[in-house]
């Protein structure tokens, strides 16, 4: 009796465990650990992963398993064990490890059959909707208007049985190819045979004379400039034959890739490769930290590792934030080496990211350039992992299973014997700490490439603006910078932590602000469609006429987004030609790419934007970068806000004068005097870093401490409020008296999507039983989780606390 040991795709904690079935004759010696299989649970068929085969099981009477859904395993031995450590490193499902790490077009889609097991003339109403079949869709039945009392009911009777299909979603793309079958003989008697009008056809017979191997029949028809008709005859006589065969999607087919060759590095590029070769060589696990200024020349370091990981026959993971995954930087990497690279990130469609992870399942490729999940890249000769721009918070996973990219980057690097490179020219606080201390090994590079000097940047203060009389967004300063940029024909950036048009809308007579009425948060004005919309929940609504409160008619627009921002430069000065970049002008595919093509031939005067302009754009012609609104980030009820704010006006200013000319950054603020503002317009990373550590250690904030976040919700504020304050007195009875727990209080955002939230906090320096308290303290909520609508989420190591 061999047994597979199985997880199923069923995410509760219930199910939560690795569960025996058993192999049946007909699968024995086909099936393999990794792959995905058909499994019958209770009274359905649901898909699993095979984690291990055994030759027995301490159970009895074992259920077999129904069908395997993969030729080779999707899972390789050191992905299993990862996401077994992931799973209980988070506190998260088995399963929802497992499903984080592969490409969505390989979790499975469920289909109900309704199948007739009677040749009794079933209830009018099922026998209309049956029509005679013994197989019919649940989806057609609910369509028909069917009755489930009635389906249940023979579903008791023994008349009908449901049956659960299980589905892979993974479509293999597939192209008609031509070959010829013909011998070359009767190539040649076939071709004098032809009438002598029948010119097409003879191109057609001398191109497979000439041509032994099979191809594509679009490129075909293309390349003897025939039809589809000029075949057939070719067909039915069988000189030719199609078939199909599987096809990648290539996303990059439009865009032309030029090989580059590796650049004279400078002294500090060339230490720091130094280091990082040694480990290479020795297969060494190191941790190294590239501190380097933007502009330092930090790429052309990681291209020059990877092609020594790949010259020592080892595979390469390069992770970059999906906001700096621009088609420049895949340009660089694919620029490098070519057919090597795979790329995996949100803008593809789900059958290209399925394509890019097959090639790296197959082997075809020794690089995947990709965001946080390339970080699962089936490879299994890892020698070099790579994430730039480390400090960015996109890399924590917010959701099941609430994973840190570079947890897992550490441990994988550490089975693979192999170095890890973390880049920034703003590491986070943890990061460095760790490199000050040696955990870490800190490569400085502190000079720009082409040994230009940082740009300088001005600290405007708001509030003069506003006493000058000047009540636009734009200072004076700002405004005659870009106008000095227009007349030298040199481009511009300008960026906004913010999207939409206003952020709120209010009523100037009551003061009414417009909430969405699910969430505790006011509605933003997006002026294209004029709605109202909630970026919590995506409730939306028309803009009002009048105040829902008090129907004055002096509804008025608060606060600035990007929308609003290109009004104003359009009415400021009309003559610059602005490109809009956020989340509402980058919904189609590609036109990321097409704007910043055509920002890139001069097409734009300037870039206005959010977030996704701060990182890894390089624009020779930008000399000035304005920050309009420097202070957004700093409002925010987190600890890590004056560090965010930091690391976005660093960032930000290093996209001006990257080249030859010379660069300008404008940094807008109504608090010029905080130390994050003062540092950033210094450069001062060693200035802020010592500044912030004391308030940390202070606060008792990470890294002097851990953190556990522990957020309840529940459609009752009330019960809410129960629950978090039930959970902080158990978490004071059993932890340690060295940890802190703050709360129970309401989240900084109450209410969303019409649930109640409340947290607590848990800070400490070590406490090895943390994990087993909070997984008893969940199996006390179990019912309650499952029946009466309560949701508690464990953040082991929150970056987010709204």
């Amino acid at each position: 009796m061999t047994v597979a040991k199985v997880v199923v795709d069923v995410p509760a904690s219930q199910t939560n465990k690795i569960f025996d079935y058993l192999i049946p004759a007909h699968l024995d010696g086909s099936l393999e650990a990794g792959m995905r299989v058909t499994v019958p649970f209770g009274p359905r068929m649901i898909m699993g992963y095979v984690l291990a085969i055994e030759p027995n099981s301490v159970r009895d009477q074992l259920k077999p398993i129904k069908d395997i859904m993969d030729l080779t395993p999707v899972l390789t031995e050191e992905l299993i064990e990862l996401g077994k450590w992931m799973a209980e490193h988070t506190m998260s499902f088995y399963i929802s490890a497992f499903q984080a790490m592969l490409p969505q077009a390989l979790r499975a889609g469920y289909q109900k059959i309704l199948h007739r097991l009677t040749t009794v003339e079933l209830i009018e109403e099922l026998e209309a909707i049956f029509a005679g079949r013994d197989y019919i869709n649940f989806e057609e039945f609910v369509d028909q208007n069917g009755s489930l009392a009635k389906l249940k009911q023979a579903v008791a009777d023994g008349d009908i049985e449901i049956i659960q299909q299980v589905k892979s979603k993974a479509t293999y793309k597939t192209v008609t190819m031509i070959r010829c079958i013909a011998s070359k003989q009767e190539l040649d008697d076939y071709l004098a045979g032809l009438s002598i009008r029948a010119v097409k056809q003879q191109a057609v017979i001398k191109y497979f004379m000439e041509n032994q191997e099979p191809i594509q029949l679009k490129q075909l028809l293309s390349n003897v400039q025939v039809s589809r008709q000029t075949l057939n005859p070719l067909i039915t006589d069988e000189i030719i034959e199609t078939f199909q065969a599987e096809a990648y999607r290539n996303p990059y087919q439009d865009q032309t890739i030029h090989r580059t060759e590796p650049l004279q590095l400078k002294p500090q590029q060339h230490q720091a490769l130094e280091q990082i070769s040694k480990a290479l060589n020795a297969e060494q696990h190191d941790v190294f930290l590239l501190h380097g200024v933007t502009g330092s020349g930090k790429t052309e370091v990681y291209l020059q590792a990877i092609a020594q990981a790949l010259t020592l026959g080892k595979e390469a993971i390069v992770l970059v934030p999906e906001i700096a995954l621009t088609p420049q930087m895949v340009e660089r990497f694919k620029g490098r080496f070519g057919s090597k690279v795979a790329v995996m990130h949100s803008a593809l469609s789900k059958g290209e990211r399925f394509d890019e992870w097959r090639k790296i399942q197959r082997k075809e490729v020794q690089v995947v350039v990709g965001a946080r999940s390339a970080i699962f890249a089936p490879f299994e000769n890892i020698g070099l992992i790579i994430i730039d721009e480390e400090h960015e918070s996109s890399y924590k996973q917010e959701d099941h299973p609430r994973y840190h990219v570079k947890d897992v980057a550490i441990k994988r690097a550490e089975t693979h014997r192999c170095p890890v490179i973390l880049g920034s020219a703003t590491p986070t606080l943890e990061s460095f700490a760790r490199a000050t201390k040696g955990v870490y090994q800190l490569l400085a590079m502190p000079n720009r490439m082409n040994d230009s000097s940082m740009p300088q940047i001005d600290i405007v203060d708001m509030r003069e603006e506003l006493h000058a009389g000047n009540r636009t967004m734009f200072s004076r300063q700002l405004k005659e910078a870009i106008e000095q940029r227009l007349i030298k024909k040199e481009q511009i950036v300008l960026f906004l932590n913010r999207r939409g048009y206003s952020t709120f809308v209010m009523c100037r007579d009551c003061g009414h602000v417009i909430q969405c009425p699910h969430c505790d948060i006011s509605l933003t004005y997006h002026r294209h469609q004029n709605k109202l919309k909630c970026h919590y929940c995506h409730h939306q609504e028309d803009m009002p006429t009048v105040c829902p409160n008090c129907e004055s008619s002096t509804i008025r627009y608060f606060g600035t987004g990007t929308q609003k921002v290109e009004e104003t430069l359009n009415q400021l000065i009309p003559e610059a030609r602005v490109i809009r970049m956020d989340v509402d002008t980058t919904r189609k595919k590609g036109s990321h790419e097409q704007l910043l093509k055509k920002f890139a031939r001069k097409e734009a005067d300037i870039l206005l934007g959010t977030q996704m302009i701060a990182k890894g754009l390089d624009f020779p012609e930008v000399t000035l970068v304005g920050v309009l609104a420097a202070d957004s980030l700093l409002n925010l009820p987190d600890f890590r806000a004056a560090e965010k704010t930091f690391q976005l006006l660093t960032q930000v200013s290093g996209r001006a004068g990257r080249h030859q000319l010379e660069g300008e950054v404008i940094v807008q603020t109504y608090t010029p005097d905080h130390y994050s503002i003062e540092m950033a317009k210094n450069y001062n990373y060693q200035g802020f870093f010592e500044k912030e550590m004391a308030l940390r250690r202070a606060y008792q904030y990470p890294p002097y401490y851990y953190i556990t976040l522990i957020t309840v919700s529940h459609p009752n504020p009330n019960q809410a409020l129960d629950v978090t304050r039930t959970i902080s007195q158990l978490l004071i009875k059993y932890l340690s008296k060295q940890a802190r727990v703050l709360g129970p209080t309401p989240s900084p955002l109450e209410r969303i999507k019409n649930r109640y939230r409340y947290q607590c906090m848990i800070k400490y320096k070590e406490e090895p039983e943390q994990k087993r308290i909070l997984s008893k303290i969940l199996s006390y909520y179990e019912d309650m989780i499952r029946k009466d609508d309560l949701m508690i989420q464990i953040d082991l190591q929150p970056y987010q606390l709204m």
